[in-house]
């Protein structure tokens, strides 16, 4: 095995099961589980055993199957459906599921998946289909995809075939979805670091600039983890620092060829731009000593030019002549090429702090391999390769088809900033599950165009908090930064505050990360997900669910002026929900359109929710905390915390520990349990503050245990919560039982009715004629303004039977 083979192996198991595999003519069968067939067709019967760029495994179930064949056709009866296959016309007849349903149109119904990128879009566009469908029926086509070789080469499949799986899983879109992570290959588990707040912006910073920027975060207390530099790290002006010859342009078919030759030709860089960093290392190490993670944005495809200062030892290593002064060309295709790629062009960064790189390729499909997008080579190959020396990989590009999930973080370009763009943003991102797409990372408060506005910025913001990856982005213009303080007073705090409360929910973010890298979960599914047989599941299209304790339901509309209300209609399923932020508790099975003002978005924590935090919002710091702050709302759950040292590889080793957490309601007796850990403990600090919040508890007695004996701890009211705070070795178990609870209910309707309607813009004594009957007797409401309407209705709901 070659250098290029050991480097770029992959993990996979293609082959499927061969008693679950079937041969008809030249068509082939292959049961992979109840509810998924592979069915491949090819004219001399030679189909494809190795892993394709979708496909890695093949053989993850042994279902129970039956055979009945006919002359034309073959049908395959398993535990959860039928399908009747025609041999004569290549075709599935139908597919007849458990329920009763049968189904012979296999695209209708789709509920979509995701798109390779939302540049300079501006509100909903047209997505890829996913495995999820309302018919009970979704196709993954694989027909189109190269093959992986053992030497890690990418090339098309020897014989063309068609190639297709069938998902018949009903309503069961979780099911679907988990078994094609298992087809295409699970998501790997994300670095910690990049779960909190990161800084990017398409901006020429000097050396001192970006440094200072970042102090400037310091200072106020903002936690930044991530420091993205974009292109111009790197010599942009090409031409006037180097002179024409610089870049030797391309015969053009028309003008807009012409200006994007000349535009592009500083994308592609490898030298800093020591004009701007005059001291790259000690640019690096200041960032690396402040605790900042760094990522470099490259786009690859001009190679490398004769001013780079790689270009010689390129050339020694491709054995071209530099004297010459012809680029080193790109070829992700080329096993030499790609070696050297990553070995002269970015590990001697890599070895000066850069975590992980900013792929942003824009140029094109094509490369010298037929059916090859560079885009999906250069994201398997850069994943691989940063998973070095126990090194956990991350890479930030664009999505490139069903499988993209095994090189994540998804890139999805440069939006522009419009209300329209942050409208289609939480729908999109949450709906990309069901093609096994986890992990979006937006330009919040989205990249070029529009106009400034503090209320679009703001909302953005509040939706990044909830997002898989909260990554503030703008272009260049002078004026389009999205610091906290280029905006209004009020926007400011509240911006910094939520940029705060990012960082804070590290724990219970790191745990969804962990939950969707082992059980194949995202941290924002579709309602539908866990409601498919509801309706109005459907109906709400940018409400999901934020892990397993959440559900976020952003604003994306302006304020009215009338009454300082923005509101969004939330569906609440079946159960009690409380407002995280408001504390209005909600009765379930409706849709209530719910009013904010800019400080918060509905997010609503379900009965027995347990939301761990870390208590540390100011510092950028990503260790597990010594302070762990836990939000408990009554009912009945288990929530497991996950924690390792959030870098490293080790965690395949067994170095990480979990605790578990449960809250028991019984009466009015309340009872909280911290299960002694299990794991390694070294991975957290020694001993813990365990500051125990029951958000909807205001009063009880209250008795603590720590190993069975009892403690004092510390009990204190804070506003509506009631707060236990007990110190103890981190892998303690630690109970603590709440009696005679006094339970946190809605305020009395007259005094919110009146709390809201004092909001509204209007003449004082016009409001006092119109609500004062209202209020007092309880009249129905008068006839108003449906600006009005909307607000005083979310209160009324509250107070229904």
């Amino acid at each position: 095995m070659d250098s290029f083979a050991k480097r770029f192996k992959i993990d996979c198991s293609p082959l499927g099961r061969e008693s679950h595999t079937i041969v008809r003519k030249n068509t082939r069968f292959t049961i992979i589980t109840p509810c998924l067939l592979r069915v491949e067709h090819q004219s001399k019967g030679k189909f494809c055993d190795e892993p394709t760029q979708s496909v890695w495994f093949r053989d993850f179930d042994e279902p129970a199957f039956e055979i009945v064949d006919s002359d034309d056709t073959v049908e395959i009866k398993t535990t959860k459906a039928n399908f009747l296959y025609s041999l004569k016309s290549q075709k599935m007849i139908r597919i007849k599921l458990r329920d009763g349903r049968e189904v012979k149109d296999y695209t209708s119904g789709n509920l979509k998946g995701t798109c390779r990128t939302l540049d300079i879009t501006a509100g909903i566009i047209t997505l890829g289909d996913g495995v999820c469908s309302r018919n009970g029926v979704a196709l993954l086509d694989d027909s189109e995809t190269l093959v992986i070789k053992q030497d890690g080469s990418i090339l098309p499949r020897e014989n063309k075939e068609k190639d297709i799986y069938y998902f018949a899983y009903g309503n069961n879109y979780i099911g679907a979805t988990t078994d094609l992570y298992k087809l295409t290959g699970k998501v790997p588990l994300i670095p910690r670091y990049a779960l909190s707040n990161w800084w990017s912006r398409y901006k020429a910073y000097t050396q001192e600039e970006y440094l200072t920027l970042m102090d400037k975060f310091k200072e106020e207390q903002v936690p930044i983890t991530v420091a993205s530099v974009d292109m111009d790290w790197h010599w942009v002006d090409i031409r006037s620092k180097f002179g024409k010859d610089s870049h030797k342009m391309s015969m053009h078919k028309n003008f807009m060829e012409f200006v994007y030759d000349v535009w592009s030709t500083g994308w592609t860089g490898y030298s800093f731009n020591t004009d701007l960093f005059p001291d790259p290392e000690g640019f690096l190490k200041k960032l690396k000593d402040d605790k900042y993670h760094v990522t470099f944005n490259i786009h690859p495809s001009m190679g490398v030019r004769w001013f780079e200062n790689q270009y010689e030892d390129m050339c020694k290593a491709m054995g071209q002549d530099p004297s010459k002064k012809e680029p080193v060309k790109f070829d992700i295709t080329d096993k030499k090429f790609t070696e050297n790629y990553f070995d002269i062009l970015h590990h001697p960064f890599e070895k000066m702090g850069v975590d992980f790189w900013w792929i942003d390729w824009q140029q094109g499909t094509r490369t010298n391999t037929p059916g090859l997008d560079p885009l999906w080579a250069l994201n398997h190959y850069h994943f691989l390769d940063n998973a070095k020396e126990n090194h956990r990989p991350l890479i930030l590009s664009r999505f490139c088809g069903a499988g993209s999930q095994r090189y994540p973080l998804g890139f999805s370009g440069d939006t522009t900033q419009t209300w329209k763009s942050l409208d289609f943003q939480p729908g999109f991102t949450a709906t990309a599950s069901n093609v096994a797409y986890p992990w979006w990372s937006h330009d919040i408060g989205g990249h070029c165009m529009g106009a400034k506005d503090d209320e679009l910025y703001l909302r953005w913001v509040q939706l990044g908090i909830f997002s898989p990856i909260m990554r503030l982005h703008s272009t260049n213009n002078d004026f389009a930064g999205k610091e906290p303080w280029n905006y209004s007073g009020p926007v400011e705090r509240i911006a910094k505050d939520a940029l705060r409360l990012r960082h804070k929910l590290l724990p219970y973010i790191y745990t969804m990360n962990y939950r969707t890298h082992t059980q194949c979960r995202a941290i924002c599914e579709p309602m539908y997900y866990a409601y498919p047989e509801d309706e109005n599941a459907y109906n709400c299209r940018n409400e999901f669910f934020f892990g397993t304790e959440l559900i976020v339901a952003p604003i994306t509309e302006h304020t009215s002026e009338k009454t300082n209300l923005a509101g969004v209609n939330v569906w609440i399923p079946e159960g009690r929900y409380t407002d995280i932020f408001t504390g209005r508790i909600y009765k379930g099975n409706q849709f209530v359109k719910m009013y904010r003002d800019i400080e918060y978005i509905p997010v609503l924590a379900k009965e027995g929710a347990i939301i761990p935090m870390s208590e540390n919002d100011t510092v950028n710091d990503c260790s597990n905390p010594e302070t762990l702050e836990l939000l408990v709302y009554r009912g009945n759950n288990t929530f497991t915390l996950y924690e390792d040292d959030g870098e490293t590889l080790s965690y395949r080793d067994g170095e990480y520990l979990k605790t578990s957490f449960t809250v028991c309601e019984e009466g009015n007796r309340v009872s909280f349990r911290i299960t002694k850990a299990e794991g390694v403990e070294t991975v957290v600090p020694e001993r813990r503050s365990f500051v125990v919040k029951f958000k909807d508890i205001t009063d009880a007695d209250v008795s603590i245990k720590v190993n069975g004996r009892e403690v004092k701890g510390t009990v204190s009211k804070c506003g509506k919560t009631l707060q236990v705070t007990v110190n103890a070795r981190a892998a303690a178990t630690i109970e603590i039982t709440l009696d005679n609870c006094a339970y946190l209910k809605n305020i009395d309707k007259k005094t919110d009715l009146t709390r809201t309607i004092s909001k509204f813009q209007m003449s004082t004594d016009y409001k006092g004629m119109v609500f004062t009957g209202f209020l007092r007797d309880g009249k129905e409401l008068p006839k108003v303004d449906k600006d009005f309407e909307g607000p005083i209705t979310e209160i009324l709901k509250l107070y229904r039977d």
